[in-house]
């Protein structure tokens, strides 16, 4: 369960959250929105890089409002980034095992045990001794929710997962992330402009506009809302006569 109340982030003039509140407790959770709708700094809040102004985030009852990063992290907020953070000069095992190496596990031999378990999870088995720089970018991404599955997770925020894939790598991706809370028990927290990967992945989404609540319910319902497609999916539009 995720609870935020009256939250707000300002930068000098500009408010990217503005009074945002809202009770989120299904699984797998979307955000959608226009570009400068609050979205990565919502995620920021939530990972501790930033300090709202007001407001408060709760997390499985625990206010985490005020709590650092790195304790963050211990408490099972993972998340992953835009632009990847994998190591190019690690191969894709040293580059999980890094995070697992802060998770706490109680021998090598369980710590390895989770690390090959996430890499075969997203199905990259295949490229565990390749360097970073050897991944495709849809194999980057998968290597970031690999990271993010080890040391017990219990939110993973995942912002735009799907950035630069293939149609068939996006289908893979899909499946990867409808089974993460069956995978590790993990809710998840998806962003992503892929309107076609948030209504296939997401049981409820949440719309934001100018840092305010536009929309949240059903995924379905919310991609049919006029608000929503006038504020938002106007391109979607366009992009499913693209399709056709």
């Amino acid at each position: 369960m995720i609870i935020i109340e009256n939250l707000s982030v300002q930068f000098g003039g500009v408010k990217p959250i503005d009074g945002l509140s809202v009770k989120m407790s299904h699984q797998i959770i979307g955000l959608i929105g226009p570009n400068g709708a609050g979205k990565t700094t919502l995620l920021n809040v939530f990972s501790g890089f930033i300090k709202p102004k007001q407001g408060r985030v709760i997390l499985d009852g625990k206010d985490i409002t005020q709590v650092v990063p790195h304790k963050r992290a211990k408490l099972g907020l993972r998340r992953t980034f835009q632009m990847d953070q994998i190591a190019n000069d690690l191969t894709l095992w040293q580059n999980v095992e890094v995070v697992a190496d802060h998770a706490g596990y109680s021998s090598k031999g369980e710590a390895d045990k989770a690390i090959q378990g996430a890499i075969d999870y997203v199905d990259l088995g295949h490229r565990i001794h390749r360097k970073g720089s050897d991944l495709t970018t849809g194999e980057r991404h998968l290597a970031e929710i690999s990271k993010a599955l080890v040391g017990q997770p219990k939110l993973i925020m995942l912002d735009e997962p799907g950035a630069g894939m293939s149609e068939t790598e996006s289908k893979h991706l899909q499946q990867v992330i409808r089974g993460i809370p069956k995978y590790c028990g993990a809710q998840v927290f998806l962003i992503d402009h892929d309107v076609e990967l948030i209504d296939a992945c997401c049981e409820q989404t949440m719309v934001l506009d100018f840092g305010k609540l536009l929309a949240y319910g059903p995924t379905t319902d919310v991609l049919e809302d006029p608000l929503v497609r006038r504020a938002y999916l106007g391109d979607f539009e366009e992009m499913q006569v693209g399709h056709e």
